[in-house]
């Protein structure tokens, strides 16, 4: 087991001179060009976690993948060996009252009635294998689990996201990782005090607005999990939008009307067309079902963002119309979303399967972390699964929808 984190204030990179100088000769010795954020030093707090886990760093960082070649490689690589394989997810095997978990944990707090649970005094690193499943369900239920001050290894963490993946975690084909632990992603971005514009803090990748990861996968992602290590103290805030609540927001007509339909979803990353090296590169495109069914809660979610382009058998203009109003429903309704405030050292966990997240772009200084994405199963949409408001059977989720002709004979005007 890894020697425990202190989780105090971190020491200034000063006290890692040695280490931090050859971080900085490797990382010039190396050819540039990659196609996230280049290299460069690791936070202290970042530091001092991978030190004390015994993660050699003096090769430079972060680590980069060999990037594929194009779409047809790229595609491939992103499927890992995985299509056709079953996929046990640990939820199934929960107790739907998690009794081992919550006796464990000091609070477990609903932050909002549809998304987002914090649970207060519990280590993820000391979970049972009970207690794993148990929270496999709750976040496949809640959509986001929060845990903060967490004393987590790079090492627990890749081992709990193996439990939730059933063995299996994503490698990242572009973006970079841990070195020597390619299943271990980094987040990590930083902006200097004037370098982001306030009025335009959008630098136009599709990947910073709301979306769901990997969402153009053969297979696509199912438990995520992102720890902090290094975040501002005023700002970088993430927020997820539940798929689930957002089903229930449509009236019975359409929810009736985008059962069963199936969506063209494509990759925020573009390769080489294999047809025609030298044009311009595309993107990883995948049909999935627009409303996809969770296969242990069996509930109902709407599988929309941006990255939907496209409904197929429908012409453009009819599908864009239509995508538009749904993509609005997950963006724009503000009681199906949670917005979490992070705090060094704190964990997120979320069903990639059911919600969609963002991150609030406002922040000057630093803000880094580790992501863990579990495999999961493939997309899939069960017409006899119920909507989870029909499912719980909340008050007001089968409203009738506006009824235009009583309206018009009320007298009243549009």
């Amino acid at each position: 087991m890894s020697p425990p984190i202190a989780v105090d204030s971190p020491s200034p990179l000063e006290d890692y001179t040695d280490l931090v100088t050859s971080i900085k000769a490797a990382n010039d010795a190396r050819p540039q060009g990659k196609y996230y954020a280049g290299f460069g030093t690791p936070p202290p707090n970042a530091l001092k976690r991978y030190l004390a886990a015994g993660i050699d760093l003096t090769a430079g960082y972060p680590a980069y993948p060999d990037i594929p070649e194009d779409v047809a490689a790229a595609t491939a690589f992103e499927n890992q060996g995985r299509e056709g394989s079953s996929y046990v997810d640990p939820a199934g095997r929960a107790d739907k009252d998690k009794k081992a978990l919550f006796a464990a944990a000091k609070e477990v707090n609903n932050l909002t009635k549809h998304i987002g649970t914090e649970i207060v005094g519990l280590q993820l690193k000391d979970l049972t294998p009970t207690q794993r499943d148990e929270l496999a369900l709750l976040v496949a239920e809640r959509g986001v689990v929060f845990l903060r001050d967490q004393d987590l290894s790079p090492q627990q963490q890749v081992e709990l996201g193996l439990h939730f993946g059933d063995g299996q975690i994503k490698t990242d084909s572009v973006l970079p990782h841990v070195p020597g632990f390619d299943r271990l992603g980094i987040i990590w971005d930083s902006a200097r005090p004037g370098q982001r514009s306030f009025r335009l803090p959008w630098p136009g990748i599709p990947a910073h607005g709301w979306h769901i990861d990997t969402a153009a996968d053969p297979i696509t992602n199912g438990y995520t999990h992102l720890f902090q290590d290094t975040v501002p103290s005023d700002s970088g805030d993430t927020l997820w939008s539940s798929g689930y609540a957002a089903y229930d927001k449509l009236s019975p007509a359409l929810r009736k009307f985008v059962d069963g339909l199936t969506g063209i979803y494509r990759s925020t990353v573009t390769f080489k067309n294999p047809d025609k090296p030298d044009g311009p590169p595309i993107p990883i495109l995948e049909r999935a079902p627009v409303v996809r069914t969770h296969p242990v809660t069996k509930w109902k979610t709407l599988f929309v963002t941006r990255q939907l382009v496209g409904l197929e058998g429908f012409d453009k203009k009819e599908s864009d119309h239509l995508l538009k109003y749904l993509v609005d429903v997950v963006e724009n309704t503000v009681d199906i979303q949670v917005r979490w405030h992070w705090t060094n050292n704190a964990s997120a966990i979320w069903d990639n399967r059911v919600v969609a997240h963002t991150v609030s772009r406002d922040f000057d200084g630093e803000r880094h972390g580790t992501r863990v994405q579990s495999y999961s199963d493939r997309p899939f949409f069960d017409p006899e699964s119920k909507s989870r408001g029909e499912a719980l059977g909340l008050p007001g989720w089968n409203v009738p929808a506006f009824d235009t002709e009583a309206h018009l004979r009320a007298g009243f005007q549009f």
